[in-house]
C-alpha cells in the first residue's frame, strides 16, 4: 500500500492534540494553573490545530477523522473524568463534546476554502477562550440573558479577540495556502463584522452550546461577506 501524505497529516494531528492535552494535564496535577486557565489552554491549543488542517491534508475525508475520534474520545473523557484538565466540572455542560463537532462541520462546509475555514473558528478558539478567562478573573459588571450570566469584561473580551483573530486569519493565511491576498482594511472590518455577532450570539446562547452556535454564525457571516 502506498503511503500518503494524509497518513503524515493524522499521525502529526494526534501527536499534536495529545500533546496539548497531556501538557494541559499536567499543569492542572501540578497545580500551577486553575482548571479555568487549563481547560481554555487546551481549547486555544487543539483549535489551532485547523491551520495544521488546511496545510498537511490533501482530501477532506481524512481531515475529518481526528475530530470525528475526538467527539467520541471526549465524550468518554466527560463521563469519566479521564482529563481532567479539560474539563469545567458542571455536569451537562457538553462543551468539548460540542467543539471537535464544530470543528468538523466548519471543515467539511469550508474545505474548498481554507481561509474562510481558519477564520470561522477563530471567534470560537481565541474569543470564547479569552472570553472565559477574562471574565472569570476580572468579571466585574455583570449581566444576565435568559438564565446565562455574563460579566461585560469577558464580553468585551470575546468582542477584542474574536475581531484581532479572524482578521489575521483573513489576512495572513491565503499567504500560507498561496490563495490571492486580502487587503488588510477590509479583512479588520470582516473581522470586527463576525466577532460582534459572535458576541452578541455568545451572550444569548446557553451553556456549552457555544462551542456549536460561534462557529456557525462565524461561517454564515463570513459566507454572507463572501457573496455580498
Amino acid at each position: 500500500m502506498k503511503w500518503k501524505p494524509d497518513y503524515t497529516a493524522l499521525i502529526l494531528s494526534y501527536g499534536y492534540v495529545f500533546l496539548v492535552l497531556a501538557t494541559g494535564e499536567l499543569l492542572h496535577r501540578t497545580g500551577k494553573r486553575p482548571i479555568e486557565w487549563t481547560r481554555k489552554f487546551i481549547h486555544i491549543g487543539v483549535g489551532m490545530w485547523v491551520v495544521g488542517t488546511v496545510l498537511l491534508f490533501q482530501v477532506w475525508y481524512y481531515a475529518l477523522i481526528p475530530p470525528a475520534t475526538f467527539v467520541i474520545f471526549n465524550a468518554i473523557s466527560y463521563w469519566r473524568g479521564t482529563f481532567r484538565a479539560m474539563e469545567s466540572g458542571e455536569r451537562g455542560n457538553l462543551g468539548t463534546i460540542y467543539f471537535p463537532i464544530a470543528f468538523g462541520a466548519i471543515i467539511y462546509y469550508y474545505w474548498s476554502q481554507p481561509v474562510l475555514m481558519v477564520a470561522s473558528l477563530m471567534p470560537m478558539v481565541w474569543g470564547d477562550a479569552m472570553a472565559a478567562i477574562v471574565g472569570k478573573r476580572y468579571g466585574t459588571y455583570r449581566y444576565t440573558v435568559g438564565k446565562q450570566t455574563r460579566s461585560l469584561e469577558g464580553s468585551l473580551a470575546m468582542l477584542f479577540w474574536g475581531w484581532i483573530s479572524t482578521s489575521l486569519a483573513l489576512f495572513a493565511v491565503p499567504y500560507l495556502v498561496g490563495r490571492p491576498p486580502i487587503n488588510w482594511l477590509l479583512a479588520l472590518l470582516y473581522g470586527g463584522a463576525v466577532a460582534l455577532v459572535c458576541t452578541l450570539v455568545e451572550a444569548l446562547t446557553p451553556w456549552g452550546l457555544d462551542n456549536l452556535t460561534v462557529p456557525t454564525v462565524a461561517a454564515f457571516v463570513l459566507h454572507l461577506l463572501r457573496n455580498r
